[in-house]
């Protein structure tokens, strides 16, 4: 006779232990094995499930004792035995070690890549939750879709409670009701709700932070939903701004009518409501779009349907952390040339410029990486010195953070010759010559003699250039280093007629004693293409090609076939 079911065992045995690929986190691999037993105690049916915690480290920094972290971990999770002790104690010492993959780099450089997350959403009227959600639940969440739209902000909220801890998006993942129900709300109810539009757009957000949920986000059409959205929203502000606009006029002809005052009053105070909920909006969806903008077959489809346009509209707007995600977004697209033609068709410069400078760090530096970016395209560039952006980007030179960048693109608008001579308007080169004379004896940065030599092809420059003991410094460090870009900027600056040239007359001997086979050829070059440069009547030739024997040099070099 069979034994008839009578008790359940649970066995978990511990699996493979691992660092998280990019937050400060271990994860601890496991099987759970359920058996159901008869009453005699034989093997009646079993099942396996694999699964794995995050045990999240937040506080590890440079100073931590790892050792005793390693000891609380490994008392506070009953997965890991202590005889694994010395392997988490390794695997905290690799994540205090690691370089994040958003910060490393040179120290002027260190922001170039920061991450740029929502911020947190702020409660909406009629939003806030007193419960706390449970997964065991989300069935009584999903009826909530199927009621009015407050009971439907209040489902929505509960399950977005939910996706945003990465341990529950699994087990909702495989939950179809309630991603089915959600996308369903979202597609039928978003233009009669921004609070529901919001956290339901959210809820895909959490999945769209992780590459392997991308495929679900997809599946429900929420990307193309979402640029629907954007495009939906931007023209109602259009609106909005129309009819401030009217209410302003109407007061600003009548001041002394205390209806129309009240009026203008109330309008505005509609509208900053109105536009801190849809700033929000547009945060979280323009954030999950960046997120699947990851795919470029995806990136495409966003080209095809203005995505350029719709980000460059919000580029208007005030809201700094919507500013961060938005140009973010711009710096990753302006890497494809179509992207950056599509930038160049719209006043995408023009609303940059008004971004530098400003107070926010990171919007600063991210503005600047984009220009730097757009400034590979001649016609940009021409735009950016037609709105003003030089001084402004001169005037950021002092500033430690972001001086590498801004010179790069400094360096870019150097290149034509069109805009050389615009710099003298600019504080820039009294600026570049200050930094080439505290580099004293180290190597000097590329992109800082790179700029010098191409504006000291123009005359104004050079004479500047030249002001005070400007050519002196410069001979002093050339000769004494030997350097060949500073001696090709110095070349550069001996090219002009006028009050330049007699300047050179007392380091003619210092060049030609350069002029000998044993120096290497570059620097060579460049000293002799000095000298000829010095077309001074007063400067008696013979004499120096005779003091410093430089006849059967050149004669040697002046061979055929040389």
């Amino acid at each position: 006779m069979q034994d008839d079911p009578r008790y359940l065992k649970r066995k978990v045995t511990a699996g493979s232990l691992d660092v998280h690929p990019t937050e400060k986190a271990l994860v601890v691999h496991y099987e759970v094995e359920a058996s159901i037993l008869g009453e005699s105690g034989g093997h009646m049916l079993g099942e396996r499930k694999e699964g794995q915690k995050i045990i999240r480290v937040k506080s590890l920094s440079p100073s931590t004792d790892v050792g005793a972290l390693a000891r609380k971990v490994v008392e506070e999770c009953k997965l890991i035995p202590p005889s694994r002790l010395p392997q988490v104690e390794q695997l905290l010492y690799y994540l205090q070690n690691r370089k994040s993959s958003l910060v490393e780099g040179k120290a002027a450089e260190k922001k170039e890549k920061r991450t740029v997350k929502p911020r947190e959403l702020t409660p909406f009227e009629g939003m806030e939750l007193n419960e706390e959600a449970s997964i065991t639940r989300v069935d009584e969440y999903i009826e909530l879709l199927y009621e009015g739209i407050p009971e439907k902000i209040r489902g929505s909220a509960l399950i977005l409670q939910l996706a945003r801890n990465p341990d529950n998006l699994e087990e909702l993942l495989h939950n179809e009701a309630a991603l089915g129900a959600l996308a369903r709300v979202l597609r039928e109810d978003w233009k009669q709700s921004v609070e529901l539009a919001t956290i339901i757009i959210y809820i895909f957000f959490c999945f769209s932070s992780f590459s392997q949920f991308h495929g679900v986000v997809s599946h429900y059409k929420i990307g193309a939903l979402c640029m629907s959205v954007v495009e939906h929203e931007l023209k109602r502000h259009d609106v909005w701004c129309e009819e401030l606009r009217k209410k302003n006029k109407a007061y600003e002809s009548a001041p002394e009518n205390g209806s129309l005052r009240r009026d203008q009053d109330k309008a505005l105070r509609k509208y900053q409501g109105l536009l801190a909920k849809q700033e929000q909006l547009l945060r979280v969806s323009l954030y999950l779009l960046l997120n699947l903008a990851e795919d470029t077959r995806t990136e495409l489809k966003m080209r095809n349907k203005n995505i350029v346009g719709l980000l460059v509209k919000v580029l208007e707007r005030d809201d700094e952390e919507l500013l961060v995600l938005v140009v973010s977004f711009l710096k990753k697209l302006s890497i494809f040339l179509e992207n950056k033609n599509d930038m160049a068709e719209v006043d995408t410069i023009e609303q940059l410029t008004r971004l530098v400078p400003c107070d926010h760090e990171d919007l600063l530096n991210l503005t600047l990486r984009l220009l730097l970016n757009l400034s590979f395209d001649s016609g940009l560039r021409a735009k950016m010195v037609e709105v003003g952006l030089l001084p402004k980007l001169t005037a950021l030179l002092g500033d430690e953070n972001n001086r590498q960048v801004v010179m790069r693109i400094l360096y870019h608008i150097s290149i034509d010759d069109r805009f050389k001579g615009m710099f003298v308007y600019t504080d820039c080169i009294p600026q570049l010559m200050q930094m080439l004379y505290h580099h004293s004896e180290e190597e000097i940065e590329a992109e800082l003699i790179s700029i010098c030599i191409n504006l000291a092809a123009n005359k104004r420059n050079a004479q500047l250039m030249c002001e005070g003991s400007g050519l002196k410094m410069l001979m002093k460090r050339a000769l004494k280093m030997k350097d060949c870009l500073l001696m090709k900027m110095i070349r550069n600056i001996s090219q002009h007629d006028g009050p330049i040239k007699p300047l050179f007359i007392d380091y003619v001997g210092d060049l030609a004693a350069e002029i000998r086979a044993e120096e290497e050829e570059e620097w060579v070059l460049e000293c002799l293409g000095t000298l000829a440069n010095l077309t001074i009547p007063d400067l008696d030739w013979e004499l120096v090609l005779k003091e410093y024997n430089l006849v059967p040099y050149l004669k040697d070099r002046l061979k055929p076939g040389q």
